[in-house]
């Protein structure tokens, strides 16, 4: 059976804690009780929210501690926590219809994998006691944090239920999860490149221009047919940072290079030289030849192939499950008040 713990991307107690991270308790204040939505005839109050927004809260603070910020922060936070709840509520009507319940035993279980899966992120002893700890200390109390868990066990048992037949995973969508994968993959994954530059001055006239970019074509022109690319960059590039790594500043993610680089290294295989790129450094023009080293290893679709159609099952359930809720929701008087 599909696990809720597992479907609920948007629940961060699991990450928080295989995060490590501590951040400063919530400070009380006195509460005005009021209604922030209806589902049918049951109401959704303030402090119920408050009560289920204790680790987003918490989370907010250990990023930030500007107050206008956090101000907007937790009003998003609170938006999203509330059309959440309005889909538990949805679930739990359903629930009760097809008569599902949830074991004292199966909650504990799944607070046992949330300790596994810090354990295993932070790589020491993590036990339950640790994770109800740290519960308490986020704000919430083990009732609110074991409810929590109960949810998303129902979530899990009716998405194998109500939404489970709605998803038929083939081959093809396999392929587009892998094809998704190897893209996070490569983003992810440091990459080597060495680049030659040739600066442009922003006070270069027409015909400085046109030399330099003259330059640049014959330079990887001449890297292309061989001439040895390090030797090409100690003598015309104008990055000096760079002129004695052969242009390397070393491994970096790909996302962390610049757009205009990012795109053409999708198009460049290792080894290859990529045409001039101009490149605007917000002063002067650049023309950047870049020589890919590396790229991330990516396994043949193949090797991946059970855990890709996991993975395109798992995207198949999401997308049922927000179609189900929709479906829900027409059927169901609700009125937002936040």
């Amino acid at each position: 059976m599909l696990s809720g713990v597992t479907l609920r991307k948007s629940f961060s107690i699991a990450c928080a804690f295989a995060a490590a991270a501590f951040g400063e308790p919530v400070a009380s204040a006195s509460i005005v009780e009021r209604v922030v939505a209806v589902i049918g005839e049951r109401p959704v109050l303030w402090t119920e929210l408050l009560r289920r927004g204790a680790v987003g809260r918490v989370q907010i603070r250990m990023q930030t501690h500007d107050p206008n910020v956090i101000s907007v922060q937790e009003q998003e936070m609170y938006k999203e926590l509330l059309e959440r709840m309005i889909d538990d509520r949805l679930e739990e009507q359903q629930a009760d219809k097809a008569r599902i319940n949830t074991a004292p035993e199966e909650i504990d279980r799944g607070i046992a994998n949330i300790a596994a899966q810090a354990q295993q992120q932070q790589g020491r002893a993590v036990s339950v006691a640790d994770v109800l700890d740290e519960v308490r200390r986020r704000g919430m109390t083990e009732q609110e944090f074991r409810d929590e868990i109960r949810r998303q066990i129902v979530e899990g048992k009716l998405v194998e239920l109500r939404v489970r037949p709605r998803v038929r995973v083939t081959d093809q969508d396999a392929h587009a999860s892998y094809q998704h994968w190897v893209q996070e993959l490569r983003e992810r994954e440091p990459v080597d490149v060495r680049i030659l530059a040739v600066r442009i001055p922003a006070t270069a006239t027409k015909a400085q221009v046109e030399a330099r970019s003259a330059l640049a074509q014959e330079l990887a022109q001449r890297a292309r047919a061989g001439e040895n690319f390090c030797n090409l960059v100690t003598q015309y590039s104008d990055d000096a940072s760079t002129r004695d790594t052969c242009g390397s500043r070393g491994p970096q993610p790909i996302a962390s290079l610049m757009p205009v680089i990012q795109d053409a290294m999708r198009g460049l295989k290792v080894g290859s030289v990529s045409d001039p790129i101009a490149v605007d450094t917000g002063q002067d023009q650049v023309l950047v030849i870049l020589m890919p080293l590396g790229e991330a290893k990516v396994p043949a679709f193949d090797e991946v192939k059970d855990e890709m159609l996991q993975k395109a099952l798992l995207e198949g359930l999401d997308r049922a499950r927000k179609q189900w809720l929709k479906e829900l929701r027409r059927n169901v008087y609700i009125n937002v008040r936040l």
